[in-house]
């Protein structure tokens, strides 16, 4: 039986001092990324190319009248830089904007984000400030993970392992080969372990080294490790990406995509761990 007042698994309630803070951080964002140079957008909650970005087990879909198949937002970047790109462009010389706005996952998961694209960046500094800016307001600095999605994929077809073995951390599978440097690398926390792995990995594991350690150079943050074999199930990151985490809380995840043939960045925040953390910091 289901009672008149339930809400299905994964929805969220907002009420009271929850309610509150949303908005709060909502509005603090969406000043903070005004004052930056960002134009807003609200993109459909339905679109036709959800399945290019998303696992298509993840999606809520059905048929439209011409039974072309539609989802409900599942993930906001493909959908707000194809809009830019396809439909904004002719009219726009804008190449930044963000978004506020939830997403939708199956069966029923409601995830709410405040994120932003940024047509053709270079870097992920923008990202990271904007981040570290909007938590400060609420008086949060969560650790930042620096990370490149290249690595896991080229030690999966190097070593012939299935890349679930980086989607669930089974670092045991890593270790089981004896080989010194991946030793070193399944360690790397730090600038000086990652230096000492980048003068002994192979070439192109180097090159990728190289460009985390460079992108660290390019931020100004104070806690920041290093996660060169973390993995993202995020179809379309290429390249460096970044992770702000709390305790087991992830806060906000970014970083490089092409779409289009112009590579870009983005990245997003997750508003309701957002809430968590600042009502348990609070709490504490």
């Amino acid at each position: 039986m289901i009672y008149e007042h339930e809400i299905p698994v994964g929805s969220k309630l907002y009420f009271g001092d929850s309610a509150k803070l949303k908005r709060e951080i909502e509005s603090v964002a969406s000043e903070i990324f005004s004052k930056k140079g960002f134009g807003e957008i609200v993109t459909p909650f339905l679109s036709y190319h959800q399945h290019g970005s998303i696992a298509e087990k993840e999606l809520i879909r059905y048929a439209d009248s011409s039974n072309h198949i539609v989802s409900l937002r599942a993930d906001s970047t493909m959908d707000v830089v194809r809009l830019m790109n396809k439909r904004l462009g002719r009219s726009i010389t804008q190449d930044r904007w963000f978004y506020i706005q939830p997403v939708f996952k199956f069966p029923s998961f409601e995830i709410n984000q405040i994120g932003s694209e940024f047509v053709g960046a270079k870097s992920l500094d923008f990202a990271i400030e904007i981040s570290g800016l909007v938590f400060g307001e609420f008086s949060l600095k969560p650790l930042l993970q620096i990370c490149d999605i290249n690595i896991p994929n080229i030690l999966a077809k190097k070593f012939e392992l299935d890349i679930s073995v980086f989607e669930r951390s089974e670092i045991q599978k890593l270790f089981a080969l004896g080989i010194p440097w991946l030793d070193k690398l399944v360690k790397t926390q730090t600038l000086e372990q990652l230096n000492e792995v980048i003068q002994i990995a192979p070439q192109e594991i180097k090159n990728e080294l190289i460009k985390m350690r460079e992108m660290s150079k390019e931020i100004e943050y104070d806690r920041v490790v290093f996660s060169p074999l973390y993995y993202a199930r995020m179809r379309y990151y290429d390249g460096l990406f970044f992770r702000f985490i709390e305790k087991n809380l992830t806060l906000g995840l970014g970083g490089f995509y092409e779409c289009d043939g112009v590579k870009s960045a983005g990245f997003a925040l997750y508003t309701d761990e957002i809430i968590k953390e600042k009502v348990g910091k609070d709490g504490e």
